[in-house]
Protein backbone atom coordinates (compact mmCIF):
# COMPACT_ATOMS: atom_id res chain seq x y z
CA UNK A 1 0.00 0.00 0.00
CA UNK A 2 1.35 3.40 -0.97
CA UNK A 3 2.33 5.84 1.77
CA UNK A 4 2.18 9.53 0.90
CA UNK A 5 4.03 12.55 2.28
CA UNK A 6 2.11 15.86 2.60
CA UNK A 7 4.08 19.05 3.26
CA UNK A 8 2.32 22.07 4.80
CA UNK A 9 3.67 25.54 4.12
CA UNK A 10 1.24 27.39 6.38
CA UNK A 11 -0.88 26.52 9.38
CA UNK A 12 -3.68 24.41 7.93
CA UNK A 13 -6.86 23.66 9.88
CA UNK A 14 -6.54 20.48 11.91
CA UNK A 15 -9.92 19.31 10.66
CA UNK A 16 -8.56 19.41 7.13
CA UNK A 17 -5.36 17.55 7.98
CA UNK A 18 -7.37 14.88 9.75
CA UNK A 19 -8.77 13.90 6.34
CA UNK A 20 -5.42 12.19 5.67
CA UNK A 21 -5.38 8.81 7.48
CA UNK A 22 -2.22 8.40 9.53
CA UNK A 23 -1.90 4.79 8.32
CA UNK A 24 -1.04 5.96 4.81
CA UNK A 25 -0.06 9.63 5.14
CA UNK A 26 2.68 11.59 6.87
CA UNK A 27 1.71 15.26 7.19
CA UNK A 28 3.70 18.25 8.46
CA UNK A 29 5.90 21.23 7.65
CA UNK A 30 9.09 19.22 8.13
CA UNK A 31 8.29 16.71 5.37
CA UNK A 32 11.15 16.68 2.87
CA UNK A 33 10.28 14.38 -0.02
CA UNK A 34 6.70 15.57 -0.46
CA UNK A 35 4.14 13.95 -2.73
CA UNK A 36 1.88 17.00 -2.31
CA UNK A 37 2.03 20.47 -0.78
CA UNK A 38 -0.77 22.25 1.09
CA UNK A 39 -0.52 26.02 1.19
CA UNK A 40 -2.51 29.10 2.13
CA UNK A 41 -0.67 32.41 1.66
CA UNK A 42 2.97 31.27 1.39
CA UNK A 43 4.58 32.73 -1.75
CA UNK A 44 5.81 29.78 -3.76
CA UNK A 45 7.16 31.57 -6.84
CA UNK A 46 10.73 31.70 -5.53
CA UNK A 47 10.86 28.32 -3.79
CA UNK A 48 12.22 25.15 -5.32
CA UNK A 49 9.43 22.60 -5.73
CA UNK A 50 10.85 19.08 -5.48
CA UNK A 51 10.57 16.64 -8.37
CA UNK A 52 8.63 14.29 -6.07
CA UNK A 53 5.66 16.69 -5.85
CA UNK A 54 2.56 15.43 -7.65
CA UNK A 55 0.00 18.05 -6.59
CA UNK A 56 -0.44 21.43 -4.90
CA UNK A 57 -3.47 22.18 -2.73
CA UNK A 58 -4.38 25.80 -1.98
CA UNK A 59 -6.65 26.04 1.08
CA UNK A 60 -8.52 28.98 -0.39
CA UNK A 61 -9.65 30.34 -3.73
CA UNK A 62 -6.90 32.55 -5.19
CA UNK A 63 -3.72 30.95 -6.54
CA UNK A 64 -1.64 33.99 -7.50
CA UNK A 65 0.94 32.99 -4.83
CA UNK A 66 1.57 29.72 -6.72
CA UNK A 67 3.57 29.36 -9.99
CA UNK A 68 0.68 27.69 -11.79
CA UNK A 69 2.16 28.06 -15.29
CA UNK A 70 5.43 26.39 -14.33
CA UNK A 71 3.64 23.58 -12.51
CA UNK A 72 1.40 23.01 -15.53
CA UNK A 73 4.51 22.37 -17.64
CA UNK A 74 5.37 19.60 -15.20
CA UNK A 75 1.88 18.11 -15.34
CA UNK A 76 1.15 19.06 -11.72
CA UNK A 77 -2.46 20.02 -10.92
CA UNK A 78 -3.03 22.97 -8.61
CA UNK A 79 -6.19 22.49 -6.57
CA UNK A 80 -8.12 25.24 -4.81
CA UNK A 81 -11.32 25.44 -2.76
CA UNK A 82 -13.82 27.57 -4.71
CA UNK A 83 -16.84 28.51 -2.66
CA UNK A 84 -15.54 27.11 0.62
CA UNK A 85 -14.99 30.61 2.01
CA UNK A 86 -17.89 32.23 0.12
CA UNK A 87 -20.08 32.84 3.15
CA UNK A 88 -17.23 34.41 5.12
CA UNK A 89 -16.47 36.86 2.29
CA UNK A 90 -20.17 37.55 1.74
CA UNK A 91 -20.60 38.53 5.39
CA UNK A 92 -17.57 40.83 5.23
CA UNK A 93 -18.96 42.50 2.11
CA UNK A 94 -22.29 42.98 3.85
CA UNK A 95 -20.57 44.47 6.90
CA UNK A 96 -18.63 46.83 4.62
CA UNK A 97 -21.79 47.89 2.80
CA UNK A 98 -23.30 48.92 6.12
CA UNK A 99 -20.11 50.62 7.27
CA UNK A 100 -20.08 52.72 4.12
CA UNK A 101 -23.81 53.44 3.93
CA UNK A 102 -23.92 54.77 7.49
CA UNK A 103 -20.44 56.38 7.59
CA UNK A 104 -19.64 54.31 10.67
CA UNK A 105 -15.84 54.36 10.48
CA UNK A 106 -15.48 58.19 10.48
CA UNK A 107 -18.21 58.36 13.14
CA UNK A 108 -16.33 55.91 15.36
CA UNK A 109 -13.09 57.83 14.81
CA UNK A 110 -14.83 61.08 15.76
CA UNK A 111 -16.17 59.67 19.01
CA UNK A 112 -12.84 58.08 19.90
CA UNK A 113 -11.21 61.53 19.91
CA UNK A 114 -13.76 63.19 22.22
CA UNK A 115 -12.65 64.23 25.71
CA UNK A 116 -14.63 62.04 28.14
CA UNK A 117 -14.50 64.71 30.87
CA UNK A 118 -15.46 67.66 28.66
CA UNK A 119 -18.32 69.68 30.12
CA UNK A 120 -19.98 70.00 26.71
CA UNK A 121 -19.53 66.34 25.69
CA UNK A 122 -23.23 65.87 24.98
CA UNK A 123 -23.30 68.99 22.80
CA UNK A 124 -20.20 67.81 20.88
CA UNK A 125 -21.89 64.48 20.20
CA UNK A 126 -25.08 66.13 18.96
CA UNK A 127 -23.22 68.69 16.84
CA UNK A 128 -20.81 66.14 15.44
CA UNK A 129 -23.36 63.58 14.30
CA UNK A 130 -24.62 65.91 11.57
CA UNK A 131 -21.53 65.23 9.46
CA UNK A 132 -22.08 61.46 9.50
CA UNK A 133 -25.57 61.19 8.04
CA UNK A 134 -25.90 58.14 5.82
CA UNK A 135 -28.24 56.35 3.44
CA UNK A 136 -30.38 53.24 3.68
CA UNK A 137 -29.80 50.26 1.40
CA UNK A 138 -33.32 49.50 0.09
CA UNK A 139 -33.79 50.73 -3.51
CA UNK A 140 -30.08 51.49 -3.83
CA UNK A 141 -28.31 49.70 -6.68
CA UNK A 142 -25.51 47.25 -5.99
CA UNK A 143 -23.26 46.43 -8.93
CA UNK A 144 -21.48 43.08 -8.76
CA UNK A 145 -18.53 42.32 -11.02
CA UNK A 146 -18.03 38.55 -10.91
CA UNK A 147 -21.00 36.25 -10.34
CA UNK A 148 -19.35 33.10 -9.03
CA UNK A 149 -19.95 31.49 -5.66
CA UNK A 150 -19.29 34.69 -3.68
CA UNK A 151 -20.87 37.13 -6.11
CA UNK A 152 -24.12 35.16 -6.31
CA UNK A 153 -24.35 34.94 -2.50
CA UNK A 154 -23.78 38.69 -2.22
CA UNK A 155 -26.48 39.26 -4.85
CA UNK A 156 -28.98 37.10 -2.97
CA UNK A 157 -28.31 38.89 0.34
CA UNK A 158 -28.53 42.34 -1.26
CA UNK A 159 -31.89 41.50 -2.83
CA UNK A 160 -33.21 40.37 0.55
CA UNK A 161 -32.16 43.76 1.94
CA UNK A 162 -34.30 45.47 -0.69
CA UNK A 163 -31.47 46.52 -2.98
CA UNK A 164 -31.53 46.43 -6.77
CA UNK A 165 -28.71 44.31 -8.18
CA UNK A 166 -26.96 44.50 -11.53
CA UNK A 167 -24.24 41.99 -12.34
CA UNK A 168 -21.53 41.46 -14.94
CA UNK A 169 -19.57 38.28 -15.59
CA UNK A 170 -18.57 37.26 -19.12
CA UNK A 171 -17.12 33.99 -17.80
CA UNK A 172 -20.14 32.85 -15.80
CA UNK A 173 -20.52 29.06 -15.72
CA UNK A 174 -23.72 27.09 -16.19
CA UNK A 175 -23.71 26.28 -12.46
CA UNK A 176 -23.16 29.94 -11.69
CA UNK A 177 -26.07 30.98 -13.89
CA UNK A 178 -28.38 28.52 -12.15
CA UNK A 179 -27.21 29.75 -8.74
CA UNK A 180 -27.83 33.41 -9.55
CA UNK A 181 -31.16 34.90 -8.39
CA UNK A 182 -33.44 35.55 -11.36
CA UNK A 183 -34.10 39.17 -10.35
CA UNK A 184 -30.45 40.15 -10.89
CA UNK A 185 -30.14 42.37 -13.97
CA UNK A 186 -27.40 41.05 -16.25
CA UNK A 187 -25.13 43.67 -17.81
CA UNK A 188 -23.28 43.07 -21.07
CA UNK A 189 -20.41 45.39 -20.18
CA UNK A 190 -18.66 46.38 -16.98
CA UNK A 191 -19.15 50.02 -17.97
CA UNK A 192 -22.94 49.60 -17.61
CA UNK A 193 -22.48 48.37 -14.05
CA UNK A 194 -20.22 51.29 -13.14
CA UNK A 195 -22.62 53.92 -14.48
CA UNK A 196 -25.74 52.60 -12.78
CA UNK A 197 -24.54 51.51 -9.34
CA UNK A 198 -24.50 53.25 -5.97
CA UNK A 199 -22.26 50.53 -4.54
CA UNK A 200 -19.95 48.29 -6.56
CA UNK A 201 -18.32 45.10 -5.29
CA UNK A 202 -15.66 43.05 -7.09
CA UNK A 203 -15.52 39.25 -7.02
CA UNK A 204 -13.15 38.18 -9.78
CA UNK A 205 -9.74 36.48 -9.87
CA UNK A 206 -6.51 38.36 -10.53
CA UNK A 207 -5.36 37.35 -14.00
CA UNK A 208 -3.60 39.43 -16.67
CA UNK A 209 -6.91 40.63 -18.14
CA UNK A 210 -8.25 41.82 -14.75
CA UNK A 211 -5.13 43.60 -13.50
CA UNK A 212 -6.08 47.27 -12.92
CA UNK A 213 -9.53 46.54 -14.33
CA UNK A 214 -10.69 49.53 -12.29
CA UNK A 215 -8.47 52.30 -13.64
CA UNK A 216 -8.74 56.06 -14.12
CA UNK A 217 -10.98 55.76 -17.17
CA UNK A 218 -13.43 53.33 -15.60
CA UNK A 219 -13.53 55.10 -12.24
CA UNK A 220 -14.58 58.26 -14.11
CA UNK A 221 -17.76 56.47 -15.20
CA UNK A 222 -18.97 55.95 -11.63
CA UNK A 223 -21.38 58.20 -9.77
CA UNK A 224 -19.59 60.81 -7.66
CA UNK A 225 -21.30 59.48 -4.51
CA UNK A 226 -20.60 55.83 -5.34
CA UNK A 227 -18.76 53.43 -3.04
CA UNK A 228 -16.34 50.79 -4.34
CA UNK A 229 -15.65 47.54 -2.45
CA UNK A 230 -12.81 45.18 -3.31
CA UNK A 231 -12.56 41.88 -1.45
CA UNK A 232 -11.06 39.91 -4.34
CA UNK A 233 -7.43 40.84 -5.03
CA UNK A 234 -5.58 44.13 -4.58
CA UNK A 235 -4.21 44.61 -8.09
CA UNK A 236 -7.65 44.40 -9.71
CA UNK A 237 -7.87 48.05 -8.70
CA UNK A 238 -5.31 50.75 -9.50
CA UNK A 239 -4.67 52.25 -6.05
CA UNK A 240 -3.19 55.44 -7.49
CA UNK A 241 -6.30 56.00 -9.58
CA UNK A 242 -8.46 55.35 -6.50
CA UNK A 243 -6.64 57.95 -4.43
CA UNK A 244 -6.87 60.51 -7.25
CA UNK A 245 -10.61 59.89 -7.67
CA UNK A 246 -11.26 60.19 -3.94
CA UNK A 247 -9.29 63.42 -3.61
CA UNK A 248 -11.09 64.88 -6.63
CA UNK A 249 -14.46 63.94 -5.05
CA UNK A 250 -15.25 61.69 -8.03
CA UNK A 251 -15.70 58.71 -5.70
CA UNK A 252 -17.16 58.71 -2.21
CA UNK A 253 -15.28 55.84 -0.56
CA UNK A 254 -13.16 52.75 -1.15
CA UNK A 255 -13.37 49.73 1.15
CA UNK A 256 -10.97 46.86 0.61
CA UNK A 257 -9.11 43.98 2.21
CA UNK A 258 -5.65 45.08 1.06
CA UNK A 259 -3.79 47.87 2.87
CA UNK A 260 -1.10 49.37 0.66
CA UNK A 261 1.24 52.29 1.39
CA UNK A 262 -0.61 54.63 -0.95
CA UNK A 263 -3.98 53.88 0.67
CA UNK A 264 -2.94 54.23 4.30
CA UNK A 265 -3.94 57.55 5.79
CA UNK A 266 -6.52 58.36 3.12
CA UNK A 267 -9.65 59.52 5.00
CA UNK A 268 -12.10 57.96 2.52
CA UNK A 269 -10.41 54.56 2.49
CA UNK A 270 -11.24 51.68 4.82
CA UNK A 271 -8.56 49.01 4.39
CA UNK A 272 -8.86 45.79 6.37
CA UNK A 273 -5.98 43.35 7.02
CA UNK A 274 -7.06 40.65 4.55
CA UNK A 275 -9.92 39.33 6.66
CA UNK A 276 -11.99 37.86 3.80
CA UNK A 277 -11.65 34.20 4.77
CA UNK A 278 -10.52 34.75 8.36
CA UNK A 279 -13.22 32.80 10.15
CA UNK A 280 -12.86 29.45 11.85
CA UNK A 281 -15.55 28.03 9.61
CA UNK A 282 -14.00 29.23 6.34
CA UNK A 283 -10.53 27.97 7.23
CA UNK A 284 -11.95 24.57 8.14
CA UNK A 285 -14.11 24.37 5.00
CA UNK A 286 -11.19 25.30 2.73
CA UNK A 287 -8.81 22.85 4.38
CA UNK A 288 -11.30 19.97 4.28
CA UNK A 289 -12.23 20.61 0.66
CA UNK A 290 -8.69 20.84 -0.66
CA UNK A 291 -7.45 17.92 1.46
CA UNK A 292 -10.17 15.70 0.03
CA UNK A 293 -9.29 16.78 -3.51
CA UNK A 294 -5.56 16.15 -3.05
CA UNK A 295 -6.26 12.76 -1.46
CA UNK A 296 -8.56 11.73 -4.34
CA UNK A 297 -5.88 12.72 -6.82
CA UNK A 298 -3.10 10.83 -5.08
CA UNK A 299 -5.14 7.68 -4.49
CA UNK A 300 -7.32 7.55 -7.63
CA UNK A 301 -6.01 10.16 -10.06
CA UNK A 302 -9.27 12.11 -9.83
CA UNK A 303 -9.03 15.81 -10.66
CA UNK A 304 -11.67 18.10 -9.19
CA UNK A 305 -11.33 21.88 -8.86
CA UNK A 306 -7.85 22.21 -10.31
CA UNK A 307 -7.19 25.65 -11.75
CA UNK A 308 -5.03 24.32 -14.59
CA UNK A 309 -6.48 20.91 -15.57
CA UNK A 310 -9.99 19.72 -16.45
CA UNK A 311 -12.20 17.90 -13.97
CA UNK A 312 -11.74 14.17 -14.61
CA UNK A 313 -13.10 11.25 -12.60
CA UNK A 314 -13.76 7.62 -13.42
CA UNK A 315 -15.21 4.80 -11.34
CA UNK A 316 -12.44 2.44 -10.38
CA UNK A 317 -13.10 -1.04 -11.78
CA UNK A 318 -9.51 -2.31 -11.82
CA UNK A 319 -6.59 -2.23 -9.38
CA UNK A 320 -4.33 -1.12 -12.22
CA UNK A 321 -4.71 2.55 -13.15
CA UNK A 322 -2.59 4.93 -15.20
CA UNK A 323 -2.88 8.73 -15.09
CA UNK A 324 -1.39 10.88 -17.84
CA UNK A 325 -1.08 14.66 -18.06
CA UNK A 326 -0.21 16.03 -21.47
CA UNK A 327 -0.43 18.97 -23.79
CA UNK A 328 -3.66 19.07 -25.79
CA UNK A 329 -2.59 17.78 -29.19
CA UNK A 330 -3.95 15.44 -31.92
CA UNK A 331 -3.56 11.64 -31.76
CA UNK A 332 -2.47 11.58 -28.13
CA UNK A 333 -5.01 8.91 -27.18
CA UNK A 334 -4.00 6.84 -30.19
CA UNK A 335 -0.35 6.90 -29.18
CA UNK A 336 -1.17 6.02 -25.58
CA UNK A 337 -3.37 3.11 -26.68
CA UNK A 338 -0.66 1.88 -29.03
CA UNK A 339 1.97 1.95 -26.28
CA UNK A 340 -0.28 -0.05 -23.95
CA UNK A 341 -1.22 -2.57 -26.63
CA UNK A 342 2.42 -3.09 -27.57
CA UNK A 343 3.03 -4.24 -23.99
CA UNK A 344 0.06 -6.59 -24.02
CA UNK A 345 -2.08 -4.45 -21.70
CA UNK A 346 -5.84 -4.54 -22.28
CA UNK A 347 -7.68 -1.26 -21.66
CA UNK A 348 -10.61 -1.86 -19.31
CA UNK A 349 -11.83 1.74 -19.22
CA UNK A 350 -10.56 5.16 -20.28
CA UNK A 351 -11.58 8.81 -19.93
CA UNK A 352 -9.89 11.86 -21.44
CA UNK A 353 -10.70 15.54 -21.14
CA UNK A 354 -8.97 18.74 -22.16
CA UNK A 355 -8.85 22.29 -20.87
CA UNK A 356 -7.19 24.84 -23.08
CA UNK A 357 -3.66 23.71 -23.86
CA UNK A 358 -3.71 20.86 -21.33
CA UNK A 359 -5.37 17.46 -21.22
CA UNK A 360 -5.65 14.62 -18.73
CA UNK A 361 -6.33 10.91 -19.16
CA UNK A 362 -7.20 8.09 -16.79
CA UNK A 363 -6.78 4.51 -18.02
CA UNK A 364 -7.74 1.33 -16.19
CA UNK A 365 -6.08 -1.83 -17.49
CA UNK A 366 -6.60 -5.50 -16.68
CA UNK A 367 -3.10 -6.36 -15.49
CA UNK A 368 -0.11 -4.86 -13.69
CA UNK A 369 1.64 -1.95 -15.39
CA UNK A 370 5.37 -2.61 -15.99
CA UNK A 371 7.83 0.25 -15.55
CA UNK A 372 8.69 -0.11 -19.23
CA UNK A 373 5.16 0.98 -20.11
CA UNK A 374 5.52 4.11 -17.98
CA UNK A 375 8.77 4.89 -19.77
CA UNK A 376 7.18 4.32 -23.19
CA UNK A 377 4.23 6.61 -22.44
CA UNK A 378 6.54 9.24 -20.91
CA UNK A 379 8.54 9.27 -24.14
CA UNK A 380 5.51 10.31 -26.20
CA UNK A 381 5.89 13.91 -27.37
CA UNK A 382 3.62 16.17 -25.33
CA UNK A 383 3.31 13.91 -22.30
CA UNK A 384 4.06 15.92 -19.15
CA UNK A 385 3.60 13.37 -16.37
CA UNK A 386 2.71 9.68 -16.07
CA UNK A 387 1.85 7.76 -12.94
CA UNK A 388 0.74 4.24 -12.09
CA UNK A 389 -1.74 4.52 -9.22
CA UNK A 390 -1.87 1.49 -6.91
CA UNK A 391 -5.24 0.49 -5.55
CA UNK A 392 -5.93 1.45 -1.91
CA UNK A 393 -7.82 -0.43 0.75
CA UNK A 394 -10.77 1.23 2.44
CA UNK A 395 -9.07 2.16 5.72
Amino acid sequence: MAHYQIKTLNQISTKGLQRFPSTRYTVGNSVERADAILVRSHKMHEMEIASSVLAIGRAGAGTNNIPVAELSKRGIPVFNAPGANANAVKELVLASLLLAARNLIPAINYVSKLDPVAADLEKQVEDGKKQFGGVELPNRTLGIVGLGAIGSMVADTALKLGMKVIGYDPEITVDGAWRLPSSVTKANRIEDVLRQSDFITLHIPLIPSTRHLLNTERLALMKTDAVLLNFSRDAIVDDSAIVAALRAKKLKAYLCDFPSPILLGEPSVVALPHLGASTDEAEENCAIMVADQVREYLENGTIMNAVNFPNVEMSRESPYRLSIANTNMPNMLGQISTALAASGLNIHNMVNKSRGDLAYTLVDVDSAIPSAVLAAVSAIEGVLAVRAIPVQDNN
